[in-house]
């Protein structure tokens, strides 16, 4: 069983480096085969995993790790939301940790860094596609930084022998829509 992380060590939220990957592919290996946060039901490799980072990167947004004391804790990145040109002021976070750092401030610590940086990058909206309502700490910290609940998807995926519900919530980055993109 995983022991927390003792809080008093310094966090460091930092931009994702190669060396990084067989961490972050672990740490989404276990949110795929024990929890409910992702739809996907087959653990990505460590090479799919550098792939996908370098289609984020690729595109000029922010893929970033959470460590302490030298240890991975968690990422988060942004994407955009859709691939058509519309879309393009229009990210989707995601956020994992690691089970030992969930309820610590991580998440929030990682979601704060990864607005900043997606509003600097000039996105316009960041949306959160939350797998499972019942993800209490995904709603709660997407709530604590300002976004609002857009919608519900009722029985989108099913995981685990179940239906699952999809929240959808959304936060404005910047001058979000009060004015023209270009």
């Amino acid at each position: 069983m995983s022991q927390p992380f003792p809080a008093a060590l310094p966090l460091t939220i930092r931009p994702s480096t190669d060396a990084d990957l067989p961490a972050i592919q672990a740490i989404y290996a276990h949110a795929v085969e024990n929890g409910t946060g992702t739809f996907e039901t087959e653990t990505p490799s460590v090479d799919e995993m550098g792939r996908r980072r370098a289609e984020v990167l690729g595109r000029n947004l922010p893929w970033l790790v959470a460590e302490r004391n030298g240890e991975p804790l968690g990422y988060a990145y942004a994407n955009y939301f859709r691939p058509r040109l519309a879309y393009r002021f229009c990210v989707e976070d995601s956020i994992y940790l690691a089970p030992a750092a969930q309820g610590q401030g991580v998440g929030r610590l990682l979601l704060a860094e990864l607005l900043a940086r997606c509003e600097a990058a000039g996105a316009r909206q960041m949306l959160a596609v939350i797998g499972d309502a019942a993800n209490a700490g995904s709603v709660g910290v997407h709530t604590a930084l300002g976004f609002e609940h857009t919608g519900v998807l009722k029985s989108a995926g099913w995981k685990f022998g179940r239906w699952l519900d999809v929240v959808l919530m959304q936060r404005p980055l910047g001058l979000g829509d009060s004015v023209g993109a270009e």
